[in-house]
């Protein structure tokens, strides 16, 4: 049998398997190492996206993030990136999703900013919590939640691009998310 690929789980929160796409790691290949800023989640490493240093150059073969980088302050978000093409093994790959403020625009212009644009497991999602953060987990008292940034298609693939990811493929879905994988040369 061979060895277990390592996916580096950016922002992992409680532990849950279910959190790695399956269509990204299929169960049995991949081993999870869990990456976070808050400690009450018990990652294995506790650190930010613009500082792994925790973490060695080359080392893992991927990193999931869903839904972190819109925390980052904008003038982060290359720092984060290029720390996420540091750790990346040559031919590796990060794989994320995050909201797409076009989207939400265009919600925000059908029905308005207070109007549930979904439910999910937290509750109702309004234009208002997708643009700025979750306003119940804020009020609960996790500033984690709160976004400083936002993305289009356009942006997260330059931002992608500029941190030295050479292949990089952004797509949206139906639930106002941005999907992107971006791989790392081979060598």
């Amino acid at each position: 049998m061979s060895e277990l690929k390592t996916v580096l789980h950016v922002g992992c929160g409680a532990p849950n398997p279910d959190k790695l796409p399956g269509f990204l790691f299929a169960a049995g290949e991949w081993r999870e190492i869990r990456f976070d800023i808050d400690p009450s989640v018990q990652p294995d490493i506790i650190g930010t996206m613009t500082d792994m240093s925790g973490i060695e150059s080359g080392s893992v073969d991927a990193i999931w993030s869903s839904h972190n980088l819109e925390h980052l302050y904008p003038h982060e978000v290359p720092v984060a990136l290029a720390e996420f093409y540091r750790v990346v093994k040559p031919g590796g790959f990060a794989a994320m999703t995050m909201p797409d403020v076009e989207q939400i625009a265009r919600q925000i212009l059908a029905v308005g900013l207070d109007d549930p644009a979904y439910v999910s497991p937290a509750g109702p999602i309004t234009p208002l919590d997708m643009l700025y953060g979750l306003r119940t987990a804020m009020a609960n008292g996790n500033l984690y939640m709160a976004h400083r940034t936002g993305f289009t298609e356009k942006t997260l693939r330059t931002a992608l691009a500029m941190a030295g990811f050479p292949f990089v493929v952004v797509q949206k879905d139906a639930s106002y998310a941005l999907w992107a994988t971006a791989r790392k040369n081979a060598g």
